[in-house]
């Protein structure tokens, strides 16, 4: 706005009065609020929830927030717990969970977009629900809809350990993107990849601490687990071998046999490789000394603009020669911990060592550039695509030690059908928008929509099971590792699979809900993650949480002997091997989920509960013996 000069706007009252409208109309447009005193909420047993009135937040936000795109606060969280954002607005309440920065003031800039619409970006669940911001994370939104007719925000916490806070001291709308930052003048993690402000039993203070631990840790591979045979399986049993992994059902309960023809329960840990990456651009002042972008040496999955604390406490635990030496201290960990299976996302250099059997995930079927995951399976030259991915197949098709193949992760799009098909037709003039516009022309309502989608899913696992199956047969197909709950429409399209495979994240599975899998497939279920976390060293708890360290462990047994009493299961998957990192790994999440720390040091009280609850399921699933009763404590 320009303003001009007029006849009795010269004198002092005038300007004031101008520079007070000036201002008044800053706050109109920004929604400033400037608070003479903190807002503060405390979660625990008493209270799970706060919730401040729009006058209580402070004066100037306006009840329309349809403006605007930016909720703006200047935070304070006690604890690295996530928690709950909820905006009531015509009635509805809308949420967004958050993964907040621990004993850090910030600047967070919450985006709006988030609690208005459903999001359908991305190819998987992880993909479409996270979104990560400098200075913390975002989860999945809920109950999305107008932002017109606010009349208060909320915070709430399900399970808080330990009276944690939350304090606000500004909040604001902003139309553009004000960034975030951090306001505190002290960075938040050390040169180990440590959370400074937070303190626990063992936390190094140098590296002559981690060195004294790492030269230690030999000691625990001391005993630990049953005998078995070099693949893995139980070396008391014998089924008939074909020098590959298959699958048989034995008295009524289902296993794996292993290629020496030994029955097998996979116990197998994702993502175990030396790189997880933290994002180091954008987060002036938050770390005191961040690591070189590049590792010394070996492969790693690459995160622009960011770097991995745990390659480098590898290269200053192992030397020069840290990624073959990193490879054979992860075999012998899993070894003496009972695990008998690499998992999903790991190092391939894993699978050329043959002491671990593995899963191989594939991708490029045009997942990835689909709709939530959905592949345009119509293209002329998709088939074409999906063979040439196949190919890779050949190149292990005579390794004994690969237990499978997964051929997806998680897609979005089951159970949202609907949204899809409305994707297609809204999308670029593609084979599939043209197919489903003619499959519509006979009649178009959402069971049709819904009909074609799932059709098109059919066409999908015909064409990419043919593919793999042709350029090995030899190994088995594991499956999608579908997330969430998947409708039985979903899970009847999957037996066509050697294995059913899903992801279940819960204190433990649902026995009912795995017969009726068992019953709509008549195969074998595979569980692909699952982990208990619980909060604290900079990080929050992850899907499932325990109160303490002591508790993951007994977490732990209660869900792996619970899923092995099923006489369907075959096998439990735990995410993952090392905790992400405390800033965040790419998109945001900072969960503490290892097996061992930022500092290659292994968790105790957990592996300890590995190494028992492994010494004895063998039994647990052969039914000679039952589950353990204690559940673990979650705050």
């Amino acid at each position: 706005m320009k303003w001009r000069q007029r006849d009795g706007m010269a004198d002092p009252g005038a300007r004031r009065a101008r520079v007070v409208l000036l201002a008044c109309m800053i706050v109109a447009a920004t929604g400033l609020s400037s608070r003479a005193e903190t807002l503060r909420a405390v979660f625990d047993e008493g209270a799970t929830s706060r919730k401040w009135t729009l006058a209580e937040l402070g004066p100037g936000l306006p009840r329309d927030w349809s403006p605007y795109n930016f909720l703006v606060m200047e935070m304070k969280a006690s604890s690295p717990q996530w928690f709950e954002l909820r905006i009531h607005s015509g009635g509805a309440v809308r949420g967004m969970r958050l993964l907040p920065f621990e004993g850090a003031l910030v600047r967070a800039a919450v985006p709006l977009g988030r609690f208005r619409d459903q999001a359908t970006a991305g190819h998987d669940l992880a993909s479409v629900g996270n979104k990560p911001r400098a200075m913390f994370g975002t989860t999945w939104a809920w109950n999305q809809g107008p932002l017109d007719d606010v009349t208060a925000i909320e915070v709430t916490m399900n399970q808080p350990v330990g009276r944690p806070s939350l304090e606000i001291r500004s909040v604001r709308l902003a139309k553009g993107d004000p960034g975030d930052a951090l306001l505190d003048s002290k960075p938040l993690v050390d040169e180990f990849g440590q959370w400074i402000s937070a303190d626990w039993p063992g936390k190094a203070r140098s590296l002559d601490d981690l060195k004294a631990a790492w030269s230690k840790e030999a000691a625990a591979f001391v005993g630990g687990t049953r005998a078995g045979c070099v693949c893995g399986g139980e070396a008391s049993t014998k089924a008939h071998a074909t020098g590959f992994f298959r699958v048989e059902q034995v008295d009524g309960r289902w296993w794996f046999v292993d290629p020496d023809g030994h029955l097998f329960f996979s116990l197998g840990v994702d993502v175990v490789t030396p790189f997880i990456a933290t994002r180091t651009e954008g987060r002036a002042g938050v770390f005191a000394q961040a690591p070189a972008a590049e590792p010394t040496a070996g492969g790693r999955r690459g995160l622009r603009g960011g770097a991995s604390f745990f390659t480098q406490n590898l290269a200053r635990r192992f030397g020069d020669q840290w990624p073959a030496k990193w490879v054979e201290m992860t075999c012998s960990r899993m070894t003496a911990w009972g695990l008998n299976t690499v998992g999903s996302w790991s190092d391939p250099r894993l699978w050329a060592t043959p002491r671990v059997p593995y899963t191989v995930i594939l991708g490029g079927w045009g997942i990835e550039t689909g709709v939530m995951g959905l592949p345009d399976v119509y293209d002329s030259d998709w088939t074409r695509k999906v063979d040439d991915t196949a190919r890779q197949c050949s190149l292990r098709k005579n390794d004994p030690y690969l237990l499978g193949y997964f051929i997806g992760n998680e897609p979005a799009w089951p159970g949202r059908e609907t949204v899809v098909a409305a994707l297609v037709l809204k999308g670029k003039d593609t084979a599939m928008r043209r197919e489903l516009t003619k499959f519509l022309a006979d009649g178009d309502t959402p069971s049709r929509r819904k009909e074609f989608i799932l059709k098109s899913f059919d066409r999908m696992l015909a064409v990419v099971n043919a593919a793999v199956r042709k350029h090995d047969p030899n190994h088995l197909n594991l499956g999608i590792r579908f997330g969430g709950s998947p409708h039985e429409d979903v899970i009847r399209a999957a037996r066509v699979f050697d294995v059913f495979s899903l992801n279940i994240y819960a204190v433990a599975p649902d026995q009912r809900r795995l017969d009726t899998i068992a019953q709509l497939t008549g195969r074998p279920i595979l569980i692909g993650e699952y982990h208990i976390g619980t909060p604290g060293r900079g990080m929050a708890a992850g899907l499932v949480q325990a109160r303490d360290q002591a508790e993951r462990g007994v977490a732990y047994r209660y869900y792996v002997e619970h899923a092995a009493a099923h006489p369907s299961l075959v096998g439990t998957h735990w995410f993952q091997w090392v905790d992400e990192p405390s800033t965040g790994r790419f998109d945001g999440e900072n969960y503490n989920i290892g097996l061992v720390d930022v500092t290659d040091r292994p968790y105790p009280d957990l592996v300890d509960a590995l190494k028992a609850t492994h010494r004895d399921l063998f039994d647990v699933h052969a039914g000679r013996r039952k589950p353990t009763d204690q559940k673990a404590k979650a705050r």
